[in-house]
């Protein structure tokens, strides 16, 4: 599958964690196969928290991320209807009324877990976005 444009919504209730970073993964790996001009990211959450957890900021500054100083922001029905695909995080997020493509990753919250659960949850959000690229860019 080749797409022009794509539009990809990270989406969960407080935007402090997994969906930070699958967002933080979507833009290394739009970066990693240079289609900066063709994929946009918007990632937020129906409850938005104060701010990113601090163990999501430490994991994934071991992989050379820096999630410093990125707040939490809401996400809107409009901002998801923008997107050809929303992607949440296995948090019940979609009391928006949006009419588009959800595809729920059911992932574990890592607030409050061991850093080792952290780590584990960070290695699956990051193949969950890789195969995202993959499906919708294949090997260009």
């Amino acid at each position: 599958m080749s797409n022009d444009h794509v539009t990809f919504g990270f989406v969960c209730v407080q935007n402090a964690g997994r969906s930070q970073m699958s967002a933080a993964f979507a833009e290394r790996e739009r970066q990693r196969r240079g289609l900066e001009d063709r994929v946009e990211i918007i990632t937020g959450g129906t409850h938005p928290a104060d701010e990113v957890h601090a163990e999501v900021v430490d994991v994934m500054k071991e992989l050379d991320i820096n999630l410093t100083g990125r707040v939490p922001q809401e996400v809107s029905t409009a901002m998801l209807n923008e997107c050809d695909v929303v992607l949440t995080m296995g948090c019940s997020t979609l009391e928006l009324d949006a009419s588009v493509e959800v595809r729920d990753w059911a992932l574990d919250d890592p607030h409050g877990q061991d850093i080792d659960r952290v780590r584990e949850i960070r290695g699956e959000i990051e193949g969950r976005v890789t195969d995202l690229f993959d499906e919708f860019f294949g090997d260009e």
